[in-house]
């Protein structure tokens, strides 16, 4: 029998996992951000940037190449989107109008 040295596996300091999950909330953050900026968009209200923020990932998810598609439902609620910001932008309808507008109504 050998006599050999027991080795015990050093477990390493790791980051917490809500700290994790705040760093990849900050980072998503910032993108959505700076996508708002990219489209002239970063004055909009709070409540109206929640409205479209998912329209605005995938915005920048297909500007760096993530994915592409030329679906036309896609397409008309792009549309949709640019044509009920740039009026609230524009002053031809009020807030409660376009969020309303760009909601996505559960089925």
């Amino acid at each position: 029998m050998m006599n050999t040295a027991k080795k015990y596996k050093v477990k390493k300091q790791s980051v917490s996992p809500l700290l994790s999950i705040f760093k990849k909330a900050k980072e998503d953050h910032n993108k959505t951000e700076e996508m708002f900026d990219l489209l002239g968009w970063a004055s909009l209200p709070a409540e109206l940037k929640f409205a479209v923020q998912e329209d605005v990932k995938a915005y920048y998810d297909e500007l760096h190449g993530r994915y592409s598609t030329n679906c036309a439902y896609v397409q008309r609620r792009r549309e949709s989107v640019d044509f009920w910001v740039k009026s609230y932008l524009d002053g031809i309808c009020s807030l409660d109008t376009a969020v309303h507008s760009v909601q996505i109504k559960p089925l």
